[in-house]
This record gives structure tokens, C-alpha cells and sequence, in this order.
């Protein structure tokens, strides 16, 4: 099976992995350095901050291209969970990079040789042996809806809707905007699940991951999010687990009981609608709220899944640093790594106290980050900063371990209940 069900009525749970842990649908091997993957993270980071950004945002686009109107920015290979799905009928296994900063899903497909596409561990996607593919013609208000973005009616030759993803890598992928069968549990299938079938992949995808392609959980209605609203309510949940060798889940609906969980109003910008956006407003470590004007936090925080470093506001980052290394006075700090510039060197150290932090959100939702695994990486403090505090800042993965998230896209908020895988 793809996927199980919850107990809970309503909801549809899928098994989330790290991508390079034991427990990861596809075993591979990483072949990028703890430097080189951050190095990726900050690119891709920075690309997402200054995007959104008042005073960065892009004031045209190529109307030539066809895409959902949002690009997923930076490195490719940020991206850190999976999960795996049925495509088809009959259904076949597709792992896929879960992303929510993204709104079109798509697979490779044949035909796809090896100068078109990135190696996979599977063949990829063959839709002549789905007996429920189908295409979706250029003419169609799909098409148009998904151009809407950047103008045209992206006809291919065949008079097939064709669609177009740039990244801010440099990579990208063409091929025709499609419709199947998506089996995401035990009785759980989404019928006409529109999605791209990639035939031409270009740029830095990332060989070392063999992943079949994307699952979209963006807030436009493009994404499975909005395809899923019908049965599911707009609403979705992620935890991401603590360890490469255990794992999280992605389930649709809202949970039945919400009491556990903190609840913070879901921002969105007109001209870019399709980042979850939150307005954080405070942090503290130890207990002890940091003294940061209000105005640091003015261009909020976007809640990211496929980045894994919190960047936070030049002035708020300052202040946690400052704070952090003084509750970690006891230990000896280590050479920074990689651009994290908080890092220790805990050998020979059977325990460490690490203090709690915590973050505050509009509302008065404030989400203690897990301690054994949300906070350090390799021995560092798991934030940076922006370059300034005029960018948006991101929330990362690494803060998110263990954490339920609550996307409620009908309530416009965002809910935390900590310890939840």
C-alpha cells in the first residue's frame, strides 16, 4: 500500500521520511557534503526571502513560458522529505520530494531518455498503461487557469496544454499537463488529479536523489491541497519526524480534536498568494523573552517544508545568538560550519542541556521547539539571518521535527501541537 489511513473519520494519513534516512521509500546515498547541502539552503533561502520581500518582488514575467505562478527558487536538492503515492490505474508507486512552497506536482514520464531526464530508480511514469490517463487540450479553462499566471494558452503541436517550471537554480521542467488516478491511501483516490508529465528535465535536479518528482501542497488551486478541498475541507497536517530513522506523516482533513494544538491567523500577500505566511512576534530562550522591537518581525515569516535552516531578521537573529551562547556557556564553541556560526564541540559529553526556545506567533501561539532534535545541527545552532531586516524571514524544517502542523486553509490559520511523531 502507499499509504494508511488514520483511525480518525475524514482523514487520509500518508508516511513521511527523511530523504536520506533509513526509512526513506528510495535508499540512496548522499552524495553532497553537510557545506554543500547548507550552501544549497541559503541560496534557495535567500532566493524564497527576497521574493517575497516588499522590496524585491518581480514586476513581470515571461509570457512565453506556462506555470503555475510561483517558482520554487534556489537549489533543488533543499528539499528533504518524501513520500510515496500511487499514480494511475492501475496505481504505480511514485516517490516524490513533498514541498509546500509549490503548487504544480508533477512526475517524469515517458517518453523520457537519459539526455531529457535525471535517473531514477524506477521507470518513469508510462501513462499509455494507465487506463484513466488522459491529457488536458490547451483550450480548457485548466489551461488557461493555469497560465493565468504568465499569459498564454500553452498549446503544445498536439494541442495538448503544456506547462513550464523554472526554478531559481537554473533547473526546470516541460512537458503536458495531464490528468490520472492518484491513490494516496486504502480507499483514498483522487479522481482527475491534474499534474504535470514531465518529458525534459534540465539543470542541477540532483542525480543523487533517483525521486520520481514533486507533490505540490501549495495554497493555490492547482496544488493537491486545492484539488483535495471537496473531500478534505482545505485543510492538511505535516510532521516531520525527529530522525533520519524514523518517520512523520502528511495527512488530509482536520483533525477531529483540536484542543492540543496553538493557532495563529494565516497571512497572504495579494501579489504573491501562494506562501503560507505567518507574523511571528516574539522569541524567547530559557523562558526569558528576547528584547526585540515589533518592527524587526514587520515582513513576517514564510513556514517552509523543503528548506531546512530558520532564517531570522539580522536584529532578532542577533539577539538569539547572543542569548543561545549564554545559556551554552559551558561548552566549548567550535569553528562555524558552513555559514551557521553558533556551533560547539560536544565530544565527550554524555549530556547536554540545551535551553528552550520558543516562538511566539500573532495571537499569543507560542511553539516550544523540540529540543533533542529541532534546534542544533551537527553540534550548531540551526538559524541565520537574513542580510537585513527588511527581508521576510523562513521557519525551516529543522524547527518543525516533531511538530503537527495544521495548514486550515478555510479558518485562514495556521496550529502547532508539539510532540507529535
Amino acid at each position: 500500500m502507499f499509504a494508511v489511513s488514520s483511525p480518525q473519520s475524514g482523514r487520509v494519513s500518508v508516511p513521511l521520511a527523511h530523504r536520506y534516512g533509513p526509512c526513506a521509500p528510495l535508499q540512496t546515498k548522499d552524495e553532497l557534503s553537510l557545506a554543500q547541502r547548507l550552501h544549497r539552503d541559503r541560496v534557495r533561502t535567500k532566493y524564497i526571502t527576497r521574493r517575497m520581500s516588499r522590496s524585491n518582488r518581480p514586476q513581470s514575467s515571461d509570457a512565453s513560458t506556462v506555470s503555475v505562478p510561483t517558482r520554487l527558487g534556489s537549489s533543488y536538492d533543499s528539499q528533504q522529505y518524501l513520500v510515496t503515492v500511487g499514480l494511475g490505474t492501475p496505481a504505480v508507486p511514485q516517490t516524490l520530494v513533498l514541498t509546500t512552497e509549490s503548487d504544480l506536482s508533477w512526475v517524469q514520464c515517458k517518453p523520457c531518455n537519459s539526455s531529457n531526464c535525471y535517473p531514477q530508480k524506477l521507470p518513469p511514469f508510462d501513462p499509455s498503461r494507465s487506463s484513466t490517463y488522459t491529457t488536458i487540450p490547451c483550450d480548457s479553462q485548466e489551461c488557461r487557469d493555469l497560465a493565468a499566471g504568465l499569459g498564454g494558452n500553452g498549446c503544445t503541436s498536439n494541442w495538448e496544454c503544456g506547462f513550464y517550471i523554472h526554478y531559481g537554480s537554473g533547473a526546470n521542467t516541460t512537458g503536458v499537463y495531464s490528468s490520472d488516478a492518484l491513490t494516496l491511501g486504502p480507499g483514498a483516490v483522487v479522481e482527475n488529479f491534474h499534474f504535470g508529465c514531465g518529458h525534459d528535465q534540465e539543470g542541477p535536479f540532483g542525480n543523487e536523489g533517483k525521486y520520481d518528482g514533486v507533490l505540490a501542497l501549495g495554497r493555490l488551486p492547482e496544488s493537491l491541497v486545492g484539488q483535495t478541498s471537496a473531500e478534505h475541507g482545505g485543510a492538511f497536517s505535516l510532521c516531520l519526524p525527529p530522525t533520519g530513522d524514523s518517520t512523520g506523516f502528511l495527512a488530509f482533513g482536520a483533525p477531529e480534536n483540536t484542543s492540543d494544538f496553538v493557532f495563529t491567523p494565516l497571512l497572504t500577500m495579494d501579489d504573491q498568494p501562494w506562501f503560507y505566511q505567518l507574523m511571528l512576534t516574539g522569541i524567547s530562550v530559557g523562558g526569558q523573552q528576547l528584547d526585540i522591537p515589533a518592527a524587526v518581525f514587520r515582513e513576517g515569516m514564510i513556514l517552509a517544508s523543503s528548506t531546512t535552516i530558520t532564517a531570522l531578521q539580522d536584529t532578532a537573529y542577533a539577539a538569539l545568538r547572543t542569548a543561545f551562547r549564554s545559556a551554552m556557556a559551558e561548552y566549548p564553541l567550535a569553528p562555524p560550519t558552513a555559514q551557521l556560526d553558533t556551533c560547539y564541540n560536544l565530544t565527550g559529553y554524555d549530556n547536554v542541556t540545551v535551553p528552550t526556545v520558543s516562538l511566539t506567533f500573532r495571537g499569543g501561539a507560542t511553539v516550544d521547539l523540540d529540543a533533542s532534535s529541532g534546534l542544533l545541527l551537527d553540534g550548531c545552532l540551526a538559524f541565520w539571518n537574513t542580510d537585513g531586516d527588511e527581508y521576510t524571514g523562513l521557519i525551516g524544517s529543522l524547527n518543525q521535527r516533531t511538530i503537527e502542523v495544521l495548514y486550515d486553509l478555510p479558518g485562514s490559520r495556521v496550529g502547532f501541537r508539539t510532540g507529535a511523531c
